[in-house]
């Protein structure tokens, strides 16, 4: 099954100190709930792989805000192999709109050593998207990114707002599934990132709530800052 957000959605960005996030976190459980997902503790870790095509176009676009522009990536949650997602990601006039499909272990593998899915007749529309991009423009796996998420919902207006933290680069792109990966963290200490999205219209109550008007937005980008680290290696 292939899924499509139904609308772009708006995504904010702020850098905090790990002493304000049980401070935001006490303020909204009371109105938002935990996502589902999430562990006992109310988080889980997300790794991606990211791609990029051989003149780091992606990156390039995302250090001189092109807009439009689009990445791919492959998802897991605590480096577990039984939910692995293919998303395209696509930014445009400050709005994000995602398209994901599920993949096998075997395809997973194959895309990890940048080769593309055997088609047989029976690939989704956006493991034919990557594919043509992996034959057309040389995208290869370039960094694995990956952090720590407590994520909170909200139904009316579709609002998610999710604390980071631990986020840290990898190159060792064979390691994916590892619990063990090596890697090397990209956030300053005492610093998380909190992230809020939603569709139309974010509550008056929860912006509120966060204090989101005395905090300083920011366009942080995991991805970005985790190849930049990498090429200027």
């Amino acid at each position: 099954m292939i899924r499509t957000e139904p609308q772009s959605r708006h995504e904010l960005k702020y850098l905090i100190s790990a002493a304000q996030v049980p401070i935001l976190r006490s303020r909204i459980e009371s109105i938002m709930r935990p996502d589902p997902h999430a562990d006992n503790n109310g988080s889980y870790q997300i790794r991606s792989l990211y791609f990029d095509d051989y003149y780091d176009k992606c990156f390039f676009e995302n250090e001189n805000g092109t807009d439009p522009r689009e990445k791919f990536r492959i998802r897991i949650y605590n480096h577990a192999s039984n939910r692995i997602t293919l998303e395209c990601k696509c930014k445009e006039h400050g709005m994000t709109r995602k398209t994901s499909c599920p993949l096998t272990a075997d395809q997973c593998e194959l895309l990890m050593k940048g080769m593309p899915l055997h088609d047989t007749g029976d690939l989704l529309p956006l493991q034919r998207k990557l594919n043509l991009e992996i034959r057309t423009h040389m995208l290869q796996p370039k960094v694995i990114v990956e952090y720590d998420r407590i994520p909170y919902v909200y139904r009316d207006g579709n609002v998610r707002v999710t604390f980071d933290s631990n986020i840290a680069s990898s190159s060792d792109l064979a390691a994916f599934f590892s619990p063990t990966l090596r890697k090397r963290s990209i956030m300053p200490s005492g610093l998380q990132l909190l992230e809020v999205k939603f569709d139309e219209f974010l509550p008056d109550f929860i912006y509120r709530s966060l204090n989101l008007g005395y905090l300083q937005q920011t366009a942080y980008s995991k991805y970005y800052l985790c190849r930049k680290y990498r090429l200027l290696k």
